[in-house]
């Protein structure tokens, strides 16, 4: 569930991924940063909010913890998650650019 809703946020922001303009990794924190600085409304939100810490200091530099065992194991399961989606956008822009290149 939980995954699914952060799998909706990537594919919202598939463009800015596939053209480099972020990464999945860079979208998780800023998932959980607008997910725990709002009130929670639905049952994703209560999880994320009771699982997980997100603390950003001035300067940017962030950490996401787990707040109990499995509160890290949602951490982890979204930290492979995004990179595994990375992985698959990775290979696509790879297919797109040698498409491209072999059309020249």
């Amino acid at each position: 569930m939980i995954l699914a809703e952060f799998a909706k946020y990537l594919q919202a922001h598939n463009d800015e991924i596939l053209t480099r303009k972020t990464t999945p990794l860079e979208l998780l924190h800023k998932w959980l940063r607008e997910v725990i600085n709002k009130n929670p409304k639905n049952h994703t939100d209560k999880i994320v909010h009771k699982e997980i810490m997100y603390c950003e200091n001035p300067q940017g530099d962030y950490v996401i913890i787990g707040k109990s065992d499995s509160g890290r194991i949602l951490v982890s399961a979204l930290i492979k998650f995004a990179k595994s989606y990375d992985n698959y956008n990775h290979s696509k822009w790879i297919e797109m650019t040698e498409k491209s290149f072999h059309k020249k």
